[in-house]
């Protein structure tokens, strides 16, 4: 690809910036010319440097640097083969030939051989190729006659690739031609067979970036969307017309001036990125991991304001660019297909209506005025394509008359029956909906007929929660909540298949999902926001009051259901008799319940697991309870305990001698969190005890999706941190603690805890190891408390947190409630648990929820005479022990207590 400015990226420039004389001169007064290029080298990488922060671009220096690597192997290769130059061959290949060298990159080279010489020329390459690795060059190297190289390229179509940029550095002309007339597409691969096995190679590629240009640590070469497609395209028509220039492909007809310049100009932005990434580093590093974002926007002049992080301004920029170089990838590849793979042109058209018809199984457009006269087919082509799933996709010519045609989607197109019917008949559809909005995301049409989501387009959020930019996860719902009402994977999640398949109109659903995050970035409440947002669509689409109240309602409170299940006592009717108030009836729990599942999953895949399900789970069936029987006559928590115990007794059959007076030694908060079935496991626990031993019990899997541990001991100083040390030493993450401690001084405490992996922990021999590791912290309470070992990951530091602390009374259950918002570390519970010891502060509760990188907590405490926290005592100890023990200045911290 030779695609640069001609002007700026000149041999008289570059000598200009490289001293080669005193190359040469050094080099011929030393006896060993290592040191002379070594220097040469250095001082090279210094000035591509200095030129770089001055102004000048990649695409000028990467063909400055090869231009110098070139000067420095020619003058390498006359130096070793000495009179025998001529005899063999020193090719640039790959990226080196192309004249594209990063800082960073390899230089591939290939040695070309006579066929008849053997091993003739075996000492001068390794004393060559040894000298270049000495002074610093970082070569990619192979030795080949003319016969290995087509050999190799007809088994690897990787070698033919490469050999198909190849340029000749020294040595014979005409071995060189020979080699290249051997590798044409006459004599081995030929265009067509090229292009099945290169589109095959880029499906595979696109998969293992899960099919995604959206990483959040993309990989500018490999990812979709990046360096390595606009090659993709660079190859094929090298292979099919015989040129590596992309500005050829538009003599051929295959692309327009103006998506000329748009692939230049993204292909240079992403060239520039590499290139700094490149200096950054030191080495040929392609990933942008979040090591480096923060610094690449600063030297791209992207800086934090009122409104966003200058950051995720860079990482935006970098997704749109990566948005619109996959939709010149598609068009062009479905070019390359038509033209490749069907040369005797398309098949007869099969008319699907006036406005467009299907070859080969593409629609198109019946001609190219059809998106003129009819505007709203904009629209239409997609409704068209989830009606029919024979067609395969859409012809390149009519991508790029999409493309061309974006414009006319303005407000008057927004307002036009036609268009809104189009729009509310593709979301209703039964299938293909989660492809065709997928579609119409990277082919700009959703942006354009939603103005609101133009703006979320490629928006980060930068934080380790969310893996997705916004219109990423957006779509990413949406596929979630269909993939509910597929048959096959009803398996999945049983209750989801279940209780979508009821919906009246599981549109409103899909709808709720497309809003329920747009106004992210705008500032404010993101989900009020978009509530309203939703609602103004709704009225415009012609959705009836009720629809519409349903739609903005589900997005204003998108975040209630999970915020509820994971930072309250969902086992406590007050709570849910709240939230069941909130909702109002079973069918806005219903949609609600499906949405936050989706939207659990569509943020972070890998933040799903087991206790979370169970946790909605049980909150969704408790509601439902709790509006079935009626909001004007709630369940009390004194009935709701006496129903508690007289299911354990059942299940117990015959309580056994003392059940009751234990029950009444745990008091009523006991009740509140745990299910008939664990009371009644622990209650046969405790009776049968021997000789007043301490108790470690471990259930591999509860009904709420975690592993649950009871420890039942003496209470004693400082236990609480010492236990939850031991837990985090362990490498289990705490989900939940429920503490409580008896009339007679004991402690019955349970935790939910998963493994790293977000899995129960479901191995005996490590269930062991947690029980020996526990009763021997327990049993000696005198020993050093542990030390915990376990560093905080090193993708943490790039995400800081102000820690957030906030305390409320809770006058009803005559407690405090204490929120904690902090940057995860390890044995931060420990750390709080002794705060609580050194305050006097008992813990009765805790909620504990892990959002990447930032921890959302909340302890339900007393004091040591069971009353709620006076201010005095919050002030002057709990917040600066909690401080000390986070080892933070409460400066940067933040506090608030509410009455």
């Amino acid at each position: 690809m030779t695609d640069s400015d001609p002007v700026i990226a000149t041999t008289a420039t570059f000598e200009s910036w490289f001293q080669l004389p005193e190359l040469d001169k050094t080099s011929a007064q030393s006896g060993s010319p290592l040191k002379a290029f070594k220097q040469c080298l250095q001082q090279g990488n210094q000035i591509l440097g200095q030129q770089f922060d001055n102004g000048a671009g990649a695409p000028v220096l990467v063909h400055a640097r090869s231009w110098l690597i070139d000067q420095v192997l020619t003058r390498t290769w006359a130096r070793f083969m000495g009179t025998e130059s001529r005899q063999a061959a020193l090719v640039a290949v790959g990226g080196y030939g192309r004249s594209e060298l990063m800082p960073g990159s390899d230089v591939d080279l290939l040695i070309l051989l006579p066929d008849d010489e053997g091993n003739r020329f075996d000492g001068q390459i390794t004393e060559l190729i040894t000298f270049l690795w000495d002074i610093g060059l970082e070569v990619g190297h192979s030795v080949r006659t003319i016969e290995d190289c087509i050999e190799q390229s007809l088994a690897d179509v990787t070698v033919v690739t490469n050999l198909m940029e190849a340029r000749l550095l020294a040595g014979s002309e005409q071995l060189f031609r020979r080699m290249q007339k051997g590798i044409e597409p006459a004599e081995i691969w030929d265009s067509r067979k090229f292009f099945e096995v290169k589109s095959a190679e880029q499906r595979r590629r696109y998969k293992k970036y899960h099919d995604s240009a959206y990483n959040l640590e993309p990989n500018i070469k490999e990812g979709p969307g990046g360096l390595r497609d606009i090659q993709m395209i660079a190859w094929v028509a090298n292979r099919h017309f015989g040129t590596a220039s992309l500005q050829q492909l538009v003599d051929h007809g295959f692309l327009t001036r103006k998506e000329y310049e748009t692939l230049v100009e993204g292909r240079d932005l992403l060239w520039n990125i590499r290139f700094a990434l490149h200096m950054l580093t030191g080495r040929g590093e392609d990933r942008l991991l979040f090591d480096y974002q923060r610094t690449l926007a600063s030297t791209f002049d992207f800086h934090d304001d009122d409104k966003r992080l200058g950051v995720e301004a860079f990482m935006k920029q970098y997704y749109r660019t990566i948005m619109e170089l996959s939709r010149l990838n598609e068009m062009l590849l479905q070019l390359f297909h038509e033209n490749i793979l069907h040369p005797e042109g398309p098949g007869e058209p099969v008319i699907i209506n006036k406005r467009f018809q299907s070859r080969d199984g593409y629609i198109e457009i019946s001609n190219d005025k059809v998106f003129a006269h009819y505007p709203f087919a904009l629209l239409e082509i997609f409704l068209l394509l989830e009606q029919d799933p024979e067609l395969q996709g859409v012809r390149a010519g009519t991508i790029r008359a999409i493309r061309q045609h974006r414009h006319l989607i303005d407000d008057d197109y927004r307002n036009d029956i036609r268009a809104r019917s189009l729009f509310m008949e593709i979301i209703r559809q039964p299938h293909g909906l989660t492809h065709q909005l997928q579609r119409m995301n990277v082919y700009g049409i959703l942006a354009a007929y939603l103005p609101a989501f133009r703006h979320i387009v490629g928006l980060m959020q930068y934080d380790l929660f969310h893996i997705y930019t916004v219109d990423e996860h957006i779509l990413e719902v949406i596929r979630n909540l269909r993939r509910f009402t597929v048959h096959e994977h009803a398996c999945e999640f049983p209750l989801c298949s279940h209780v979508i398949a009821t919906l009246p109109k599981p549109e409103l659903l899909y709808l709720a999902g497309l809003f329920h995050d747009i106004a992210k970035g705008r500032g404010g409440d993101h989900s009020t926001l978009g509530g309203e947002v939703a609602r103004t669509f709704c009225l415009k689409h012609g959705l009836g009051n009720y629809d519409t109240e349903l739609v903005s309602w589900l997005v204003n409170q998108h975040l209630l259901m999970s915020s509820t299940a994971q930072r309250e006592d969902i086992s406590d009717p007050v709570v849910v008799n709240r939230f069941a108030g909130t909702v109002g009836n079973t069918i806005y729990l219903d949609y609600l319940y499906l949405l936050t599942v989706a939207d659990i999953r569509g943020t972070n895949p890998e933040m799903w697991n087991s206790w979370k399900d169970a946790l909605l789970k049980q909150l969704y069936y408790n509601t439902r309870r709790a509006l079935q029987r009626g909001l004007q006559d709630p369940l009390e928590r004194a009935e709701h305990i006496q129903q508690i115990r007289q299911a354990t007794s059942k299940l117990l059959q015959e309580p056994p001698s003392g059940a009751g007076i234990l029950w009444d030694s745990f008091g009523d908060e006991y009740f509140l969190r745990h299910a008939p079935e664990q009371i009644a496991h622990h209650t046969q626990l405790l009776i049968n005890r021997t000789d007043n031993n301490n108790i470690i019990d471990i259930q591999p899997l509860t009904e709420r999706g975690g592993t649950e541990i009871l420890i039942f001991a003496p209470s004693g100083e400082n236990l609480f941190s010492r236990i939850t040390a031991v837990l985090d030493q362990l490498g289990l993450n705490v989900v939940n603690a429920g503490i409580t401690t008896t009339t007679d001084n004991h402690i019955l405490d349970t935790f939910d805890v998963l493994e790293e992996s977000g899995e129960p922990v479901s191995n005996d021999m490590r269930i062991e190891e947690i029980r020996t590791a526990l009763l021997g912290e327990i049993n000696n309470s005198d020993r050093k408390p542990w030390q915990i070992t376990r560093r905080t990951p090193h993708r943490y530091r790039h995400f800081p947190i102000k820690t957030h602390l906030e305390f409320k009374q809770d006058s009803l259950d005559h407690r405090t409630v204490m929120e904690l918002v902090t940057a995860d570390r390890p044995g931060l519970l420990s750390q709080i648990g002794r705060a609580f010891a050194d305050c006097g502060v008992k813990l009765l509760n805790a909620k504990i929820a892990t959002l990447g990188s930032r921890v959302e907590d909340v302890y339900y405490i007393t004091d040591k005479n069971n009353e709620p926290l006076s201010d005095t005592l919050i002030s002057e100890c709990l917040e600066k022990a909690i401080y000390k023990y986070l080892d933070i200045d409460n400066t940067a911290a933040s506090g608030n207590f509410n009455q």
